[in-house]
């Protein structure tokens, strides 16, 4: 058991003197302790930066087939580019929403403000994993028309099809993109779900001491 859970706990016995003075103490540890998850979340949203990077660089560089399949189907540059520019940057203000979450929960010194910062953190950790998902299914969805018309064989074999051999391959694919969407939901729900159940039971606490 931590300080801040003996402080908890001895402060729910005592009276009300002493429960103003477990107050004052309290509300440092949670200050403290909410900081420390936002700079844990803002770090590990700057190593998911590098490891994009280095997942689509390495490849395209190292392997000129791979490089080559790659141009093949994204044969229209802009589509690809766009995609890209926009992953990055929306990454890139997640990271600094996050410092500016950071350096807002540090150097507060009013509960109610250390409550919207919380809150706000959570905002946009939800709706950047909201955004990936919703990006992933599109990228997906997109590679996956590129690669079938710019498959000579493949496109050849699919205009073959009757209407409901057609419509099992759609479903067959939309189905392996819906597994794949969630698996990286299930990614970022252990990656951040975690960090944010510590900062929602400090917000919690901190509804507790307002009270």
């Amino acid at each position: 058991m931590d300080e801040l859970e003996l402080l908890k706990k001895d402060w729910g016995k005592q009276d009300s003197t002493y429960k103003q003075l477990s107050t004052n103490d309290i509300y440092p540890m949670l200050q403290k302790k909410s900081s420390s998850i936002v700079k844990t979340l803002f770090y590990i949203s700057i190593g998911e930066l590098v490891f994009w990077i280095l997942i689509n660089t390495i490849p395209y560089f190292s392997s000129d087939s791979y490089r080559e399949k790659l141009d093949a189907v994204y044969s229209n540059d802009t589509i690809l580019v766009g995609l890209t520019i926009i992953s990055y940057a929306v990454i890139l203000l997640f990271i600094y929403l996050l410092f500016k979450s950071h350096k807002a929960i540090s150097v507060t010194d009013n509960a109610k403000k250390l409550m919207e910062s919380i809150l706000k953190t959570r905002r946009v950790i939800k709706y950047y994993v909201i955004y990936n998902l919703v990006m992933a299914f599109v990228s997906m969805v997109v590679g996956l028309y590129f690669s079938i018309i710019h498959n000579p064989k493949l496109s050849e074999t699919i205009s073959h099809f009757n209407q409901k051999q057609l419509m099992m391959t759609y479903a067959i694919m939309i189905g392996c993109v819906a597994v794949f969407v969630v698996i990286i939901w299930l990614f970022y729900k252990l990656l951040y779900g975690l960090l944010l159940k510590r900062l929602n039971r400090n917000y919690k606490e901190l509804k507790k001491l307002e009270v």
